[in-house]
């Protein structure tokens, strides 16, 4: 008989406790705007889901603020009620825009900074990073904010405290490469999560509020960001199939250190999840052959969005290869599963099994298909047997060690700000086939980069053929926060700049400044 799970924590949260909450995680993006929330509380009380994902939050400000917050406590409510144990997350974007200059800075906000009270609004103009790298504005519509300033942190703390009084006890905050770009070494980043840590304390339900980003980590001098650790899986297509098959790919790191809560371990836990970004990124596939659409992202897709859009049969499938290769090949990983995410242009078109009429589903739900939940995909059964039989002694098996070869920078701190610097840098583009890799591969490591000192990484490559090719930089070796052009990070496979040989067999060297962030190609 297996013992029940503890899911007991107050102020602080034990490795073990947070490790059983996020062994029983889903992603239900938006869930407080449900239309079958009674089906969906159905479900996630059967499944015994602990921890709700991406429950709340905003991207586009489409409704009042007030209406939002108060939608998004009545369902933290509602889930109490039926298990006071469970953690809702909400979301703190990066993103930010025009409609928030309608949002009133309540009094508290101006206190917490150490600022004279004013009858005024959040203003968005004092938010954006005021060098507007290329994609950071977005024209007449708002941008990624820059914490580096004192109005954007004053947001941020208003959204993540107004989530706490709601009743949540975990915030996703987003993309956190993107907006502290010009936080050298995140000290007012640590200042602002640590004033809301202290908001927490006093006013949390179990004075204790989880932060999580997508992310490998972020340590100064040891001392960790994050309570844990969240990022999307990355995957390889697989071109011998009929089928839009691909298998996952390892990269999975954690950083180590000591976390918020008190403890230390040399690999923190950490969640793994489909993610979404924008549904489909063709109208018409039939314009691409089949291996240009293997490589754009998901075979076409977004990750839910694949995910989605395979059969029945292929989705219980890869939920079980999802969940097993979780557990082999990153052990101090957990599977996050999809409950509830936006498909986008990714809509699925389905039957309804409340009347039989064709409809378009627009988010992706584990529910079963019935009248209480019309457009369900009907996965339910599968995610209840893989969590009945447990990982845990696959964990143990077969479990593959974390350990990475060592290219350098092996518990190395930039000396002027304690800031950790990353073990894995990768540099990828279409050069990469030229040495032997996949190209655009951010994860390759064959064309990782060795750490020299002095906060530099360089790799050295001969290129056989001349012509020109794309490159860019890929910190811990994932597509969270790339560099090539300049010195400000983006999100996704598409930033990448280029460089042209003219000759064959000629010698390449890429160079990358982490701390400045700056990326430099020398031909030789």
């Amino acid at each position: 008989m297996k013992t029940r799970k503890d899911y007991t924590f107050d102020t602080t949260i034990s490795p073990e406790v947070l490790k059983n909450y996020l062994s029983r995680s889903v992603t239900a993006g938006d869930l407080y705007k449900s239309e079958t929330l009674m089906d969906d509380i159905r479900v996630l009380l059967d499944l015994g889901v602990k921890f709700i994902g991406r429950a709340s939050g905003v991207w586009f400000m489409t409704m009042d603020d007030e209406e939002h917050f108060a939608m998004s406590k009545a369902l933290c409510e509602k889930i109490h009620k039926k298990d006071a144990e469970i953690i809702l997350q909400a979301c703190v974007f990066e993103a930010v825009f025009n409609e928030l200059n309608a949002v009133k800075i309540p009094a508290y906000v101006f206190e917490a900074f150490g600022l004279p009270e004013e009858e005024r609004c959040f203003c968005i103009d004092d938010m954006l990073f005021p060098e507007a790298p290329k994609g950071f504005i977005w024209k007449d519509e708002g941008g990624i904010p820059d914490l580096n300033r004192n109005e954007a942190r004053m947001w941020f703390y208003y959204r993540a405290t107004r989530y706490i009084d709601c009743g949540y006890e975990a915030l996703h905050m987003g993309q956190i490469h993107l907006y502290t770009a010009n936080d050298t070494g995140m000290q007012k980043t640590y200042q602002l999560f640590d004033m809301i840590r202290r908001y927490a304390e006093k006013n949390a339900r179990r004075h204790k509020i989880l932060l999580d980003a997508h992310t490998h980590g972020v340590s100064v001098n040891g001392r960790l960001l994050f309570d844990y650790h969240a990022m999307p899986f990355t995957r390889f297509p697989l071109l011998d199939r009929e089928d839009d098959a691909l298998v996952l790919v390892r990269e999975g790191f954690s950083e180590g250190g000591t976390n918020p809560n008190g403890w230390s371990a040399d690999v923190m836990p950490y969640l793994m999840e489909y993610d979404n970004w924008g549904g489909k990124m063709a109208d018409d596939f039939s314009e691409f052959t089949k291996n240009e659409r293997a490589f754009m992202d998901w075979w076409g897709y977004d990750q839910i969005g694949w995910f989605a859009n395979q059969s029945e049969e292929n989705r219980n499938r890869f939920l079980e290869y999802t969940y097993k290769w979780t557990a082999v090949n990153n052990t101090n990983a957990y599977f996050e599963v999809p409950f509830r995410r936006m498909l986008s242009s990714a809509a699925v078109v389905k039957r309804r099994a409340d009347n039989g009429a064709v409809d378009r589903a627009v988010f992706y739900q584990l529910n079963d298909a019935s009248a209480s939940c019309p457009l369900g995909f009907s996965q339910e059964k599968t995610v209840k047997q893989l969590w009945s039989d447990g990982d845990d002694e696959l964990r143990q098996k077969a479990g593959n060690p974390m350990h990475l070869l060592q290219y350098g920078a092996h518990e190395t701190f930039d000396p002027a700000t304690g800031y950790k610097l990353p073990e894995k840098i990768v540099v990828y583009g279409s050069f990469q086939s030229q040495v032997g890799a996949v190209d655009h591969d951010s994860n390759s490591e064959i064309t990782r980069m060795y750490y020299v000192g002095d906060n530099t990484y360089t790799l050295s490559v001969v290129l056989p053929y001349p012509g020109t090719y794309s490159y860019a930089v890929s910190t811990y070796g994932t597509l969270s926060a790339t560099y090539c052009s300049d010195r400000f990070p983006r999100s996704g496979s598409s930033n990448k700049a280029s460089f042209t040989t003219e000759k064959e067999n000629t010698v390449v060297k890429f160079t990358f400044i982490f701390m400045e962030n700056s990326t430099t190609v020398e031909i030789i």
